[in-house]
């Protein structure tokens, strides 16, 4: 099972031409399993998966399989609005040799219940990879309810849930109701120490992009159950974790990794870069963790 630290790790780009700076994700890659990081979600939504062309969100997780070369689990941003393209990036995933699959529900389209079901199910009998659910209603206009969850997770190969609503409730109620095995990953850094001390097994990460280190000890005193560290190394974060959505995600991140040095905070439209008023808050919020 995929645990611990899992960072949304960005796409970046060239400034001028916008890109994929393939230079600038090599080394975000190896930083990343320098500092400790469990785990690399390519191209999710922190990775623009939303203005990537279909050949390129293939290339982005071939590539990022590829370099990272087998020393950290990889997993693949696939999902899609629509199910024949999501089957389609998952197919892509496993041919590159990603380890797993993470699908966000079909946004805009706005789907019953049943839908939802139907959806994840075909994906699932489609590509024999190991899968695992996105939950993030306040992007897609689209919330996978825990029932429909539970009926997922009866399926072999769809292995977990990124449970990004903050719903400590609901996501406690997973832990108990769904079957041994079946993985419950925060996809929100304000609430993912609770919901690990609660049994949860990592957090798919913004932070993580800005504080490898930090964040892979915090969710491994967290899922060790030390409340104590995980507390204490959590709460030197939240300057971190308000910091990153104080724009649209990914706005703020790109232009703190900027900020590192490891890439531009370049951005395709319709995101624009952070403005100007934001910027003396996130250079303040990475300046009290000591990592600009």
């Amino acid at each position: 099972m995929i645990s611990g630290s899992i960072v949304a790790l960005v796409t970046p780009m060239h400034s001028a031409s916008l890109e994929v700076d393939w230079d600038a994700l090599k080394g975000l890659v190896e930083w990343h399993i320098e500092q400790g990081t469990n785990a690399i979600v390519a191209v999710g939504t922190t990775g623009e998966s939303a203005t990537l062309s279909v050949s390129e969100h293939s290339s982005v997780i071939r590539f990022v399989v590829d370099h990272a070369a087998r020393r950290i689990p990889i997993i693949a941003g696939t999902g899609a609005n629509s199910t024949a393209e999501a089957i389609i990036l998952t197919r892509a995933a496993k041919e590159a040799g990603a380890d797993a699959c993470l699908l966000v529900t079909p946004y805009y389209n706005k789907p019953t219940q049943e839908g939802l079901f139907l959806h994840h199910k075909a994906i699932a009998d489609a590509v024999d990879i190991s899968q695992i659910l996105y939950n993030v209603p306040g992007r897609t206009a689209c919330d996978m309810l825990p029932e429909t969850v539970l009926r997922l997770s009866a399926i072999e190969n769809i292995v977990g849930i990124k449970e990004a609503t903050g719903d400590l409730i609901r996501a406690k109620a997973l832990i108990e109701q769904c079957p041994a095995g079946f993985a419950i990953y925060s996809g929100d850094d304000h609430s993912a120490r609770e919901l690990m001390l609660m049994g949860g097994k990592g957090d798919i990460s913004v932070t993580a992009n800005v504080a490898p280190k930090l964040m892979s000890e915090m969710c491994a005193a967290a899922i060790a159950g030390d409340e104590e560290t995980a507390a204490a190394l959590d709460n030197k974060l939240i300057p971190v974790h308000n910091a990153m959505f104080i724009e649209a995600n990914p706005i703020p991140v790109k232009w703190a990794v900027s900020e590192l040095g490891l890439m531009t905070d370049a951005l395709r439209l319709p995101m624009t870069p952070l403005a100007p008023e934001h910027r003396d808050t996130v250079r303040n919020a990475l300046h009290k963790i000591g990592v600009n």
